[in-house]
């Protein structure tokens, strides 16, 4: 359940639950640091500055660099999402099993 907008807090009344509150924040700088990452890959793949001047050589994204930007955006995503569900299987593994690794 995502904590942000309000989908955690409760509307009737006007108090703010700090575990919530402490919560919104964490999920927040967690998916700060995932944008982060993103641009700072994808730039680092797809955008050339020119090597002399350090300098971008046009204003806007040309066609390949968009390209390149989205494709690796989505590769970016999915990568995510299959670590997740990794993630999430090793962790109900653990939960049965009593422990990571069986032990």
């Amino acid at each position: 359940m995502s904590y942000l907008f309000g989908g955690g807090a409760k509307q009737d009344t006007g108090a703010v639950d700090p575990v919530k509150m402490e919560m919104a924040v964490a999920e927040l700088d967690m998916i700060t640091d995932v944008f982060n990452r993103l641009v700072t890959s994808c730039h680092q793949k797809c955008i050339q500055p020119n090597p002399q001047s350090h300098r971008y050589a046009e204003g806007e994204l040309l066609k390949g660099e968009a390209v390149c930007i989205d494709r690796c955006s989505a590769k970016f995503f999915e990568v995510n999402k299959v670590v997740g569900e990794r993630m999430q299987a090793m962790g109900g593994t653990a939960q049965a099993t009593g422990g990571f690794g069986g032990r």
